[in-house]
């Protein structure tokens, strides 16, 4: 009976030797099948991915650009100057410069699906923040909630961009970035509409006319009214955030592997020790901080520039849709035409010199016109064709920057998002001209931007090292 009961143990000791090994192994290729090289994917893996990172552009400019009608409400509400209501994009792309290396080192731990999900979920807590800020009408914890969304924005954008930009044949990076263009301006177009459609009223012409008169109890009740119809929309926006972060997580998107080089890239990259040693891709994060800026100054000035001529703010409220639907036809014109007529280099090229002339006809051209049913400064059409000379550019900065990066990627993508802040300091420069000088003046600002991105395309992209 003792030798039986000895030899069934050691037949369960065997088993369980056999079983706890094979169980970590299946663990452990649990975890090497999680990240996939994005050249292994699928045809439709990779449309499924595509579909689901255009919804994720989506939402980056709902959120982003509803800012463009933030700008001028929060300045009748709260009362500001021009250079106080651009602290709305500062607070609010600052953020990326705080974040985006966070960022980088966030997703090498949990991975880009949770990573975003955590990002929908601070951005979530960004917009819930308007509610307080809302009730108080205090601008300042207004700033704190925007700021709050935009490191929910970084650590989205430090996962979505090297993802649809490595995500296929880098020779149509462009046309796939100008894809999610068009998904993150076409929300910019309807973004603004919707807010104004829901919070202002077509009696606030009136309001607005009456407020410079009105004694202070009449006053502060009024803009007090007026800044609260911004809380049932923000609680709103917050809960759908806050799903969103939930179904990413929970959706086929693959797990992309950034962290291994092909043999190639290992050799080149053999003596890299840090980030810096990339010059391109500095030069290149440059080059997004001074795009961004040069974008968001086109779209978010634009209704204070066209008060500037007489037009009120439930007319000028089209004006951003206009520049952002120049976007959209650059972004169309990309995808016809890149690579099978002209290479993404030749597109950003184009598109910088583009941003110069359009630049100076702002400062220099003059007349009154009438389009779109608008009566108008003919420059005002120029700020609005920046979005044209503006659409092809960050498509075609990611993939010269990101080029040879290999392990180095995610760390690189986070560089470059830290570019981001440029929407948070370009437009406070453009605030302070303003005030200082005139809202047409203030454009100056983007004439050395432009001339650093047409170094950037035909020289910059190519340093390889840095030279004392």
């Amino acid at each position: 009976m003792g030798t039986g009961l000895h030899g069934d143990r050691r037949k369960q000791w065997l088993s369980r030797k056999r079983i706890i090994p094979g169980i970590v192994n299946l663990f452990q290729l649990t975890r090497q099948t999680s990240t996939v090289g994005a050249a292994s994917l699928t045809k439709q893996q990779t449309f499924i991915s595509l579909l689901i990172i255009g919804l994720l552009f989506f939402i980056f400019g709902f959120v982003s650009w509803v800012n463009s009608i933030l700008i001028p409400y929060f300045k009748i509400a709260c009362e500001l100057s021009n250079f106080q209501s651009y602290l709305v994009a500062f607070a609010f792309y600052i953020s990326y410069f705080i974040m985006s290396v966070p960022s980088s080192y966030l997703l090498k731990i949990v991975g880009f699906k949770k990573g975003m999900m955590i990002g929908f979920w601070i951005m979530a807590a960004g917009a819930f923040i308007f509610v307080p800020a809302a009730f108080t009408r205090m601008y300042a914890i207004f700033l704190l909630g925007l700021f709050s969304i935009g490191m929910g924005l970084a650590i989205l954008q430090t996962a979505a961009n090297p993802y649809i930009t490595i995500l296929g044949n880098r020779e149509r990076a462009a046309q796939r970035i100008s894809i999610m263009g068009i998904c993150n301006k076409g929300a910019g177009i309807i973004a603004p509409l919707i807010f104004a459609a829901v919070i202002l009223k077509t009696t606030d012409n009136e309001l607005f006319r009456q407020l410079p008169t009105m004694s202070d109890p009449d006053k502060e009740a009024a803009l007090t009214e007026l800044i609260r119809r911004v809380i049932i929309p923000y609680a709103i926006v917050g809960t759908v955030l806050f799903g969103l972060g939930l179904v990413v997580r929970y959706s086929p998107l693959p797990e992309i592997d950034t962290e291994h080089e092909t043999d190639h890239v290992a050799i080149v990259n053999a003596g890299k020790k840090n980030i810096f040693q990339f010059p391109h891709l500095i030069l290149g994060a440059v080059a997004i901080f001074l795009h961004v800026g040069t974008q968001i100054i086109a779209i978010d000035t634009i209704i204070a520039y066209a008060g500037s001529m007489h037009i009120h703010l439930l007319e000028a409220k089209a004006f951003p849709a206009y520049t952002l639907f120049a976007t959209i036809c650059g972004y169309v014109l990309g995808i016809v035409i890149i690579p099978k007529y002209i290479s993404q280099l030749t597109a950003l090229r184009i598109c910088t010199l583009l941003g110069v002339v359009f630049t100076l006809l702002i400062i220099f051209a003059r007349g009154e016109i009438t389009l779109l049913g608008h009566v108008t400064d003919v420059s005002i059409w120029f700020v609005a064709l920046l979005g044209l000379a503006n659409s092809l550019i960050w498509a075609g900065i990611w993939p010269l920057a990101l080029d040879g990066l290999g392990r180095f990627t995610k760390l690189g993508a986070s560089i470059m998002i830290m570019g981001l802040c440029g929407n948070a300091v370009l437009p406070l420069v453009y605030g302070h001209l303003a005030d200082v000088y005139s809202l047409r003046a203030a454009y100056w600002v983007l004439f050395p931007c432009y001339l650093y991105l047409v170094f950037y395309a035909f020289r910059g992209y190519q340093v390889r090292r840095w030279v004392l």
